[in-house]
């Protein structure tokens, strides 16, 4: 009989007080996770199931004479279970014990808090910064497990509107595996560090124990969009402070994910995905806290698997907020268009960017086979021109009337295509490429008036 989720999660914290070492080890313990038992050796890896494979998070929870044999292991568990495998944010411990493959996903800063005076006397901004928000009344405390775990308590509930609010502003649709914000399960283990200005939450600090290496994780770092400047340095100055009066050895902020030393394909991603994600500001802001060292992150697999599809499986892991084996595809599609609707200059973006070489094909095509006449294609080309300008005008800064205006013009296109489609194109078409384009050419109007009327209306009851 399976162990009930309650009783598997105490089994890993017994794992993790034991054999914890990799920084994301304690993460492990929230929503989402399956747990692989090792029926040889005392260890477990954590995963997530995106329907085609099992991702790991993070190394084997193991010793590290065991990290080998565990985690071939868990792939041949994998392979039994018809699924790929890989292992996400791993550090070289792991690659130098388990012999697998790889690939550099991002790098990791970590303290030696000790060390942490010093980092301030070198740095003269951080040290401003930390000025701003003493003389704007930021204060930080500690808040205790049980302010937090009581879900009926003041504290909790401001620091979950806090979470609500900063997901709400996020370009990207909300993402699961490692990258969840759940502070709040097994509040005994973690320290809880909290901003306020007036009474009022401004900032909060969630680290939690990273335990055999003597250290702490700081998992979640959040501010209000009103928090005075200044606010999270404050939070991860009391933070180092709590540390190193707590004895601890090392500190990481985590994964800077995309930086140091990437395969260029990958920082050709880094560049793409920069309207979604600033992954240069990140790693940034992790350097401007003057690190002791930064250490690589790997993405690893097994010897006779794809490396592209392990990075696919840890893609599909992230996107992946629904019940085990939910399809990586499904995952992807969903995340797509939540993160198009959440971001109208992206919405925007890809409508002007598609619009283009339609464009070109309507000037260029015959018009004796797809139009009454030359007016009417000449009238249609110059519309989608004023399309494309709209469109790259709201990319650039969207406004509200104008973003109306395009998606009353597209939803008057759609309905005009279909017509003119029925009257004129369906006696004409002939073979199945010709009928292809004539099913793009209404269904892509239509489709494009739907995403800019959800874009809008999302924002409509956001405001």
């Amino acid at each position: 009989m399976a162990a009930e989720p309650a009783s598997e999660r105490e089994r890993v914290l017994e794992l993790l007080r034991k054999h914890g070492w990799n920084s994301t080890s304690f993460q492990v313990l929230e929503q989402g996770f399956d747990y692989w038992f090792d029926p040889l050796n005392e260890a477990c890896v954590a995963y997530v199931d995106t329907g085609r494979a099992w991702v790991a998070a993070g190394a084997p929870i193991a010793h590290e004479s065991a990290l080998a044999a565990t985690a071939s292991r868990f792939v041949s568990a994998a392979e039994r279970a018809g699924r790929r495998s890989c292992f996400f944010a791993v550090e070289e411990r792991m690659i130098r014990a388990a012999g697998q493959r790889s690939m550099p996903i991002g790098e990791q800063p970590s303290w030696s808090p000790a060390r942490w005076p010093s980092a301030l006397t070198a740095s003269r901004s951080l040290r401003e910064q930390l000025r701003r928000a003493r003389a704007k009344g930021v204060v930080v405390r500690e808040a205790t497990a049980s302010e937090i775990g009581d879900p009926e308590s003041e504290l909790r509930r401001r620091v979950q509107a806090l979470i609500d609010s900063w997901l709400a502003s996020r370009k990207m649709a909300p993402m699961g595996f490692l990258v969840n914000v759940e502070p709040f399960a097994f509040p005994e283990e973690r320290r809880y560090l909290v901003a306020e200005q007036a009474g009022e939450l401004v900032g909060v600090l969630v680290a939690v124990p990273v335990f055999t290496r003597n250290g702490w994780l700081f998992e979640d770092l959040l501010r209000s969009p009103n928090a005075p400047n200044g606010t999270v340095e404050l939070l991860v100055d009391a933070g180092m402070q709590r540390a190193a009066a707590d004895g601890r050895a090392y500190v990481t902020l985590g994964l800077a994910p995309l930086s140091g030393a990437l395969p260029r394909w990958l920082r050709v991603v880094r560049s793409l995905s920069a309207p979604l994600f600033d992954f240069d500001g990140l790693r940034r802001f992790k350097a401007k806290l003057s690190p002791d060292a930064w250490s690589p992150i790997y993405l690893a697999w097994p010897e006779d698997s794809s490396g592209n599809m392990a990075l696919y499986d840890a893609l599909a892991a992230f996107t992946t907020r629904s019940p085990t084996g939910h399809a990586a595809e499904a995952s992807f599609a969903r995340f797509g268009i939540e993160t198009v609707l959440r971001s109208p200059a992206l919405a925007v973006r890809v409508l002007g960017i598609l619009l283009v070489p339609w464009t070109i094909l309507l000037a260029a095509a015959d018009t004796s086979t797809w139009f009454p006449s030359r007016a009417v294609q000449i009238a249609w080309v110059a519309f989608d021109v004023v399309l494309v300008f709209a469109m790259l005008s709201l990319a650039r800064r969207f406004r509200r009337r104008l973003g109306y205006a395009a998606a009353i013009a597209i939803s008057a296109d759609a309905i005009v295509t279909t017509a003119e489609a029925l009257s004129f194109n369906a006696g004409r078409a002939h073979g199945l490429g010709q009928r292809v384009v004539l099913i793009v050419a209404c269904l892509g109007p239509l489709l494009a008036a739907s995403l800019l009327w959800g874009v809008l209306l999302r924002r409509s009851r956001a405001s």
